[in-house]
This record gives structure tokens, C-alpha cells and sequence, in this order.
């Protein structure tokens, strides 16, 4: 008679997706912090209606429910599926890419808020475009890479999903490279030559051009590091030990999120407030040229270009007064004293 074990078949081939038994600690905590930011994030953006920042929810919320993959995988060692391992490989890669699609926006509508079109380096009509097309491209690499090398089951299907993670993590180098640029490059002529607008808004600008040069460092860091670990293959040090991913891809990830918590794109809709812009479809009302103005309506204020009391290097230029009157607008001499 057969014994019970022998009639129970071969046992279950073992799938080596880990180097390492993933630390369910470490991974739910991960998961907590990042649905914490996620909530927030889709709060400030209901109740704003910033909607272009609906790709960096979605990268928080990669990064959580990649997260729930690696938990299930803490959970499954060593007897690891599929399913997961290829939820936190492709979620955990691919977040970041979608928080850069809107940093990039956020430059562009704080470019049109100081009315400092004269100062980009790219054209700000084309600006979101250029740089969101470049990520888009990154993104379905690097989707496709892991795809690839989440199903591998020899090495050359493995090199070859490696090759493609780390064309798509070299394309958004590239792009995220010349977005820093372009920010730099931003900052230092409007700091040398500031518009009319950087004195009448109450966005603190310059704040949020920090915010994008934390955000871009780290973001750059990060995508470094991928680039060296996908590099080095799966038998290098860095895809043997969790704790570089955790620290050197999450944490700088989670960093991020926090810093656009903190420093949330809303405060730009309410500059725009400020100038009497209706909003971000100023975008489609100054089209690139500097030098373009709102509209004055019936009933409506505009603040002067400087404060009256001003003590700054634009004193004896003319003051502008503005009446609500249709068709009427007044110019009054500078004021002597």
C-alpha cells in the first residue's frame, strides 16, 4: 500500500524570488507611513482641486500597496509567490516616476504665478509637455523592464529585464538632470532680476523652489542607486540586503511625499487668487509671453506692481492705481518724497 507522502505527489518547486527574508516589521511600518501621506495628500487635492497632482498620489499609493507585496512576501518566506513579488517590484519601481510627473507641473504653474516666462529656460508652453513626455517614456520602460524580470526564469530573460529597468531609470536621470537645471537656472535669474508679481503674490515662492530642488536631489539619489543595483545584478550586495532599499529607495521616497505635504502645490492656487489669475487656467491665458496681464472686470481689484511703501530699488518708478470702471484706468505720477 502507498504511503500517504508518496501518493501526495513532488513537492512544490521553490521559487528564490528574495536574497534575504524580508523583515515584516520593517515593511508594515513602511506601509503605515505611506497610507498616512497618501490620505493627506488626497485630502489637500479634493479640497483644492490641485488635479495635476493626482500622478503623485498615485506614486504614494504605489508605494503602499507595493509595500502590502513585500508584507505578504515577509509573511510567505521562503516559500515566496508570484503574485506579490511582482506587486512591490513593479509598484516600488514605478511610484517614483509618477511623483516626477507632477514636480515637473509645479514648476511650470509657479513660472507662470511670478509672470517670469523670460526666465525659463524651455518655453512654458512646452515645459510640462517636454518633461512629462520624457517620464511617461520612463515609466513604460521601467514597467516593462520589470515585468520581464519579475516572470524570469533564466538569465538571459533576467539580463534583459535588467537592461530595460536600467534604460528607463537612465532615461529619467537624463530628464530629471535637465529639470534641475532648469530650475537652477530659473532661480538664479529671478533672484537677480525679480518680476512685479514676486512682490504683490503671497506664495512663498522661493520656499517652494526649495522644496523643488529637496524633492529633485532626493528623487536623483534614489534613481542613482536603482541604477547601480540593477547594475550589479541579482547576485550584488545591494539586492542582498533589504535594508538598501529600504533606506536608500523608501525613505527618500516617504522624504518626498512629506516635503510636498508640507509645501503643498494649493498654496500656488491661492497666489494665483492673489493676482486676480482665476486659477491655474491662467496657463491658457498667457501662453508663454511675458509681460501678460489679467484681465481687469467690472468690480474687480488688482494689486499695485509695488507696495507704495516699499523701501526697495524700484522706488521713483510710476505707481499703477486700477479703477473698476469698464473701459477707465488711471496712471498717476510717481509719488516724490
Amino acid at each position: 500500500m502507498p504511503s500517504s507522502s508518496a501518493s501526495s505527489g513532488p513537492p512544490a518547486p521553490h521559487h528564490d524570488y528574495y536574497k534575504y527574508a524580508p523583515s515584516l516589521a520593517g515593511n508594515v511600518i513602511y506601509i503605515v507611513l505611506f497610507s498616512i501621506v497618501s490620505i493627506g495628500h488626497v485630502f489637500f487635492m479634493i479640497r483644492s482641486r490641485t488635479w495635476y497632482f493626482i500622478p503623485f498620489v498615485l506614486g504614494c499609493l504605489f508605494e503602499a500597496i507595493g509595500f502590502v507585496g513585500r508584507a505578504i512576501g515577509a509573511n510567505e518566506t521562503p516559500n515566496w509567490t508570484l503574485g506579490p513579488f511582482i506587486m512591490q517590484t513593479l509598484l516600488i519601481l514605478l511610484g517614483p516616476t509618477l511623483y516626477a510627473a507632477s514636480i515637473y507641473m509645479v514648476l511650470a504653474r509657479l513660472i507662470r504665478l511670478l509672470d517670469a516666462h523670460q526666465y525659463s529656460l524651455v518655453r512654458t508652453s512646452w515645459l510640462t509637455t517636454i518633461f512629462v513626455s520624457g517620464d511617461v517614456l520612463s515609466f513604460i520602460t521601467q514597467g516593462a523592464g520589470g515585468g520581464i524580470l519579475s516572470n524570469a526564469d533564466t538569465q538571459s530573460r533576467r539580463d534583459l529585464g535588467n537592461n530595460i529597468i536600467l534604460a528607463g531609470l537612465g532615461i529619467q536621470v537624463v530628464f530629471f538632470g535637465l529639470f534641475i537645471i532648469t530650475t537652477v537656472m530659473f532661480h538664479i535669474r529671478i533672484t537677480r532680476k525679480p518680476t512685479q508679481r514676486t512682490y504683490s503674490v503671497t506664495t512663498p515662492w522661493q520656499q517652494f523652489i526649495m522644496a523643488l530642488y529637496a524633492a529633485s536631489i532626493l528623487i536623483m539619489v534614489r534613481s542613482i542607486f536603482r541604477m547601480i543595483e540593477f547594475s550589479a545584478g541579482r547576485n550584488g550586495t545591494l539586492q542582498n540586503n533589504e535594508v538598501y532599499l529600504l533606506v536608500l529607495d523608501s525613505a527618500l521616497m516617504l522624504l518626498v511625499a512629506i516635503v510636498f505635504l508640507w509645501y503643498h502645490p494649493s498654496r500656488i492656487l491661492i497666489g494665483y487668487k492673489d493676482v486676480g489669475s482665476g486659477g491655474p487656467d491662467v496657463e491658457n491665458r498667457t501662453s508663454g509671453n511675458s509681460g501678460t496681464y489679467p484681465m481687469v472686470t467690472p468690480n474687480s481689484t488688482l494689486p499695485k506692481p509695488y507696495d507704495s511703501d516699499a523701501t526697495s530699488a524700484v522706488q521713483g518708478q510710476p505707481q499703477y492705481t486700477y479703477d473698476a470702471t469698464p473701459g477707465y484706468s488711471s496712471h498717476s505720477s510717481p509719488s516724490r518724497r
